[in-house]
């Protein structure tokens, strides 16, 4: 009698661990499988094969406008094309130009481009959540030394694309998001988020209708602060606008991931000032809810030793995951998170 009790009870439970938002019907009334069936195209193997390309020498440090730049913008270009994985500016077109002078007066920078890939939703297409990170680099010094930007962004970089893949993959199998997914390479970061600036006066989705930007910064590396206790990520901004955005990305962490959710940088006081230093932050400019996702500054930062090497690969795809799991949830959830504070 004990044991036919235990079997509709854990049925139960395993029910009540499965968000809404996880477990939802299709048109045939069949139940949709979750993220976590997913979130193994996120892995460190894939992860680590694309990050030593887009870190490689042959990219020549990614400088804004300048050749490497182009050459990594044609490989991420290639992957979606390789994937089936489409853009919303048509067929084969996945770069919004950003003219030269767009940037500051006399500073030399060529036309650049961002990159933007998507997967349509299926009930609210035109509610939309951007996800970024910034491609560019800082490029090659007066004596031929290579900053790779492996961590700084080719983490953010790789991640993105292999977000776009499981979201992708899950469309194909019919348990596509609700709302769109956009997945945003911007230009320009490390000459002051004019990628990203660009895009949000020249909005290919307009503003009003992207419900949140997480945006991916250096995700790879461990903060010579946190070696004791490595499994963390720094989390800054995401109860600035949006307490709910906040309590989901909680939630979603707790769920599936269960890393360190460190705020140090999240305070108003903070010296550093990262929130106002990577590119969600041109975002939250226009009262969309952001969250930034940083594993901290170490010893290589913008130095010729960010080399792919140095990534923690294992911990790189946690964290990888946890931005695409409340990408997922963000997507599917009932309602788009509220906005609390508008500046």
């Amino acid at each position: 009698m004990k044991k036919l009790l235990l079997l509709p009870l854990l049925v139960f439970f395993l029910a009540c661990k499965t968000t809404n938002s996880n477990q939802t019907t299709n048109s045939e009334g069949n139940v949709q499988i979750s993220a976590v069936d997913y979130e193994t195209t996120i892995n460190a193997e894939t992860l680590k094969e694309h990050l030593y390309i887009i870190a490689s020498d042959e990219m020549e440090g990614r400088k804004t406008g300048e050749p490497g730049q182009k050459k990594a913008a044609e490989y991420i270009k290639q992957f979606y094309l390789e994937n089936n994985i489409k853009s919303p500016l048509g067929p084969d077109d996945f770069f919004q130009e950003v003219p030269a002078d767009f940037f500051r007066e006399g500073s030399g920078i060529k036309d650049s481009e961002n990159i933007i890939a998507f997967v349509e939703g299926s009930e609210k297409p035109d509610e939309v959540v951007i996800v970024t990170a910034h491609y560019d680099h800082v490029g090659v010094d007066k004596n031929g030394n290579i900053f790779n930007g492996a961590d700084d962004d080719g983490s953010g970089t790789v991640a993105l694309m292999l977000m776009a893949k499981a979201f992708q993959k899950a469309k194909d199998d019919g348990n596509g998001p609700k709302r769109s997914i956009a997945f945003l390479h911007v230009t320009g970061e490390e000459i002051g988020l004019v990628g990203s600036r660009f895009y949000t006066e020249n909005p290919i989705f307009p503003l009003e209708n992207t419900i949140a930007n997480l945006n991916i910064d250096m995700i790879g590396r461990i903060d010579p602060n946190k070696k004791e206790t490595p499994e963390y990520i720094y989390l800054i901004g995401s109860d600035k606008l949006s307490q709910e955005l906040h309590e989901v990305s909680e939630t979603v962490n707790n769920t599936y991931v269960n890393l360190e959710l460190d705020y140090t940088f999240n305070a108003d006081n903070d010296p550093n000032r990262f929130y106002y230093r990577s590119d969600h932050y041109n975002f939250a400019k226009n009262n969309i809810p952001v969250i930034f996702y940083f594993s901290g500054v170490h010893e290589d930062y913008h130095k010729i030793t960010d080399t792919a090497d140095k990534i923690e690969y294992k911990l790189y795809e946690k964290r990888a995951r946890l931005v695409f799991h409340t990408a997922w949830e963000l997507a599917n959830r009932k309602d788009r998170v509220a906005l609390d504070i508008v500046k």
